[in-house]
């Protein structure tokens, strides 16, 4: 960088020689070039580029410089608010100085997709195939098989499943096999700067200081550019108000405890309203020639309108059974019990009756097949 610079304040190269112009002039007529007229062009070629590339680098560069001065007025502000919320002198001095501005953490958030241009909707089948792997299935068994005491435990405190709570883990970390290297002050520290969500990110900031006020070191912070942590990927506020110590130890440790993970994991969903006794959903067929409009949704969620989009209205189970959808196998849930309709790959394929509990998987990730992958997984794993 500084060796293009000192080019760049040097003499600029300039064509206007008559050398220079006779080369250009047979460039341009098609005429066939002297040897020394095309090293000379070559040469112009060269340099353009350089400084075009040297601007673009100092450009760059003075963007980061921007930021991070920016950044660092942000937090002589927020260190005024983390400390009118509680969090300590202590914490803020030795937390606070360690953080600068990491561009990488925005590239990722502005790279999110938003609402597509194309209204269709991806098969779900290649999603499965790649999440509902034997793969995730036998580590998913294992994990089960060695945690049935305790998830015995955690499901008759919290009423759901002990395979949910497997299954969970293994879609979020795949059972703690990467858990995410980002620092995660600096992550929070840099989308909060950035505005676009300061109030959530903020206020994430401020529970993870608030963690580490309660005793997680600070080393342990690792996690997702966005902000989650520990094997269930839990923000920090979610951590503090949700995480259980499934041990006994007296700490709640989601990083490295296979019970206080899978106590969490249970506890979170328990909190969004788990109803003890009914599945998630059930796989079923849909007969030729159903009438689709007659089950049709017409309301609009406030919240992931376009995955509710694919769902039909509520009906019950009896009313399903009657209009001709069978089970693929296993039963059918009680008769009262309400379900809607989605099929993920298209008429003629494998459809699903989907459950409350089906909108608590959605609670944890709101996606489609995210929460599809979580019961199919869950039913795999305690078979």
């Amino acid at each position: 960088m500084r060796l293009l610079a000192a080019r760049l304040d040097g003499p600029a190269y300039r064509p206007n020689s008559a050398g220079d112009a006779a080369c250009k002039r047979r460039v341009d007529g098609r005429f066939a070039a002297r040897p020394r007229c095309g090293k000379r062009i070559a040469m112009w070629t060269r340099a353009k580029a350089l400084i075009s590339a040297a601007l673009l680098m100092a450009t760059a560069g003075s963007a980061v410089a921007q930021d991070e001065a920016g950044f660092q007025d942000y937090l002589s502000g927020f260190r005024m608010r983390a400390a009118a919320a509680g969090i300590t002198v202590a914490t803020l001095d030795a937390a606070l100085p360690t953080l600068t501005f990491n561009p990488r953490v925005v590239q990722l958030d502005r790279a999110q997709p938003g609402n597509p241009a194309n209204p269709g909707f991806s098969p779900f089948a290649p999603y499965r195939a790649a999440h509902v792997d034997a793969a995730r299935i036998g580590r998913g068994q294992r994990v089960y098989r060695a945690q049935r005491e305790r998830l015995r435990a955690i499901e008759r405190d919290s009423g759901v499943p002990e395979e949910i709570a497997v299954a969970i883990w293994g879609h979020e970390t795949d059972y703690g096999g990467y858990t995410g290297n980002f620092d995660l002050l600096r992550s929070l520290a840099t989308l909060a700067y950035e505005g676009r969500r300061r109030a959530l990110f903020e206020g994430e900031l401020i529970a993870a200081l608030r963690m580490i006020d309660r005793g997680v070191p600070r080393d342990r912070l690792k996690g997702s550019w966005a902000g989650a942590t520990g094997n269930p990927q839990f923000l920090p506020s979610a951590y503090l108000r949700l995480g259980r110590d499934g041990d006994g130890d007296g700490r709640v440790d989601i990083w490295t405890s296979d019970a206080d993970t899978l106590a969490s994991i249970a506890n979170y969903l328990r909190e969004a309203g788990w109803r003890a006794g009914q599945p998630w959903g059930v796989a079923v067929s849909v007969p030729a020639g159903y009438d689709r409009g007659q089950a049709a949704n017409r309301l609009v969620s406030p919240r992931c309108p376009r995955v509710f989009q694919r769902h039909s209205g509520w009906r019950t189970m009896a009313e399903w059974r009657a209009a001709g959808l069978v089970p693929e196998s296993g039963s059918w849930p009680s008769d009262g019990v309400l379900a809607t309709l989605i099929e993920p790959d298209g008429v003629g394929r494998t459809a699903y009756l989907l459950t409350g509990n089906y909108r608590v998987i959605l609670d944890y990730n709101c996606s489609n097949f995210y929460a599809l992958s979580v019961g199919l997984l869950a039913d795999a794993v305690a078979r």
